[in-house]
C-alpha cells in the first residue's frame, strides 16, 4: 500500500518534468505566438501549436494536482500550507531530475568508453539539468530549514531574541531577492526573449532558461523564508542537537514497522 501511494505521488512530478522539459526546448514558439519575438527568431522558429499548448497545460495541471496530492514524509514535518506543499512538490521534481542526470551521465560513459561514440549533447544536457536541480533543491532546502545555519549563539538565546534573529535573517533574504530582481530582471528577460543559446554543437538554451529561473526561484526562496518565519513564530525555544534524536527515533520506528509487516 505504501509503495502504491509513493508511486501515485511521483506521477504528477513525472508529468511536470516531462512537460517542463518539452517547454524548456520549445518555449520560443510561445514567444512567436504572442508576438514578442524578434524578426530573426520569428524567421527560424514556428508559432506554438496544439501540442505546445497541451504541454503547457499539462505542466500547469501537474503542478496544481501535485500540490494538492503531496503527502509529506514523517521527517519532512507536517506543515501543509499551499506554499509548503509547492516546495515539497519541487523536492519530488528534484529527485526525478537527479535520476535523469545520472542516466544521462551513465549513457555518455557507456557510449564513450564502451562503444567509442561520444555524444555531442550529454555534457551540455548534464549542465542544464544540474542547474535546474540546484534551483529546485534550494527551495526545498529552505522549506525544510536544512540550509546551512550556525547555531552556536542562536541556541543559547531566549525565544524572543531567537525571533528577532529570525526576523533579521528573513528581512535580509527578502532584501537580497529584491536587489536581484531589480538588477537582473532586464537581463533575464532579454536572454529569454531572444532565446539565447549555449553556442555549442548541441546548442541548448541554457542562458535563456536558467537565467529567468534563477530570478524566479530566488524570489520563491525568499517567500518561503517569510512563510517559515510566520509558521515558526509561535513555536517554543529552539535547540539544535548535533544528532537529531527525533529523526533517529522516527527512522527506528519506520524500520521496525517494515520488519513487522514482512514478518
Amino acid at each position: 500500500m505504501r509503495a502504491s501511494n509513493a508511486s501515485r505521488e511521483l506521477l504528477w512530478p513525472l508529468v511536470f518534468v516531462i512537460a517542463g522539459g518539452y517547454l524548456a526546448w520549445y518555449a520560443p514558439r510561445f514567444i512567436v505566438f504572442f508576438g514578442g519575438a524578434t524578426d530573426a527568431l520569428a524567421f527560424r522558429i514556428p508559432s506554438a501549436g496544439v501540442i505546445d499548448f497541451v504541454a503547457l497545460f499539462s505542466a500547469i495541471g501537474a503542478l496544481a494536482l501535485g500540490i494538492f496530492t503531496i503527502r509529506p514524509a514523517p521527517q519532512e514535518g507536517m506543515n501543509a500550507g499551499v506554499f509548503d506543499r509547492m516546495s515539497l512538490f519541487m523536492g519530488r521534481v528534484t529527485m526525478l531530475l537527479i535520476v535523469g542526470l545520472v542516466l544521462v551521465m551513465f549513457y555518455e560513459v557507456v557510449a564513450r568508453y564502451v562503444f567509442e561514440k561520444p555524444t555531442l549533447w550529454a555534457n551540455e544536457l548534464s549542465l542544464w539539468i544540474a542547474g535546474a536541480i540546484f534551483l529546485f533543491s534550494g527551495l526545498y532546502a529552505m522549506q525544510q530549514r536544512s540550509h546551512i545555519r550556525i547555531y552556536l549563539l542562536y541556541d543559547v538565546m531566549p525565544r524572543n531574541l531567537q525571533r528577532a534573529c529570525d526576523l533579521i535573517s528573513t528581512t535580509l533574504i527578502l532584501g537580497f531577492a529584491f536587489v536581484m530582481l531589480w538588477g537582473s530582471y532586464n537581463e533575464a528577460r532579454d536572454k529569454f526573449m531572444r532565446w539565447e543559446t549555449f553556442g555549442t554543437a548541441f546548442d541548448p538554451p541554457i542562458p535563456a532558461t536558467l537565467k529567468p529561473l534563477l530570478i524566479i526561484f530566488i524570489c520563491l526562496v525568499a517567500l518561503q523564508s517569510l512563510v517559515n518565519l510566520i509558521t515558526d513564530w509561535s513555536k517554543g525555544r529552539e535547540v539544535h542537537a548535533v544528532v537529531d534524536e527525533e529523526e533517529i527515533e522516527e527512522f527506528v520506528q519506520e524500520m521496525s514497522a517494515k520488519l513487522n509487516n514482512k514478518g
